[in-house]
């Protein structure tokens, strides 16, 4: 990645920043919806390439339409699971005085059905536990990788994560943990 690229990307990252008081107004609000995004070949076979995950329902068009009832490859369950982090990124807004955020983990995750090769993905999430810390925030969300024109989501994850702020003079403070 280039200096320009990082730089574009920071700037996109700071656009998104809103205050802490506008984000505890998401807890059990609206879903936040990411754009669409395509899941090709190309992507699976890379993410094939970089797990060592080469059976034939991902990297053989050929041989999964004739031997599998998807009619063509499929990405994996992991690529879709790696997938919410770039479909966070494009729907969440992040909390202003965020060092940095990490995963913290899943309470639930559900493969429901498959991403065929081709196909368009998005993201659901919806922010329904908020944990504040003297230096950290921990945000449960229900999530949800839809299909496009799909009935059933490919997967649904209870999803934590953890953004490292700078201190806060608070007490730690729960505001919920509901994991709906």
């Amino acid at each position: 990645m280039s200096d320009t690229e990082r730089a574009v990307e920071a700037e996109a990252i700071r656009s998104k920043l809103i205050a802490l008081e506008e984000y505890r107004k998401l807890l059990n609000g609206s879903e936040l919806t990411s754009s669409w995004l395509v899941v090709d070949q190309s992507m699976i076979d890379t993410f094939a390439d970089a797990t060592r995950d080469h059976q034939f329902i991902h990297v053989d068009p050929t041989r999964a339409k004739a031997e599998t009832p998807f009619g063509g490859t499929i990405a994996h369950g992991f690529l879709t699971l790696s997938l919410l982090s770039t479909l966070a990124f494009d729907a969440m807004p992040g909390v202003e005085g965020t060092r940095m955020g990490v995963n913290y983990g899943f309470e639930r995750v559900r493969f429901l059905s498959p991403v065929k090769s081709g196909t368009r993905v998005r993201g659901k999430f919806r922010l329904n536990g908020l944990t504040e810390r003297a230096v950290s925030l921990q945000s449960a969300w229900a999530t949800v990788v839809e299909v496009e024109g799909a009935t059933k989501p490919a997967l649904e994850a209870h999803w934590i994560t953890l953004a490292l702020v700078g201190p806060r003079n608070a007490r730690p403070t729960l505001v919920t943990t509901s994991l709906g």
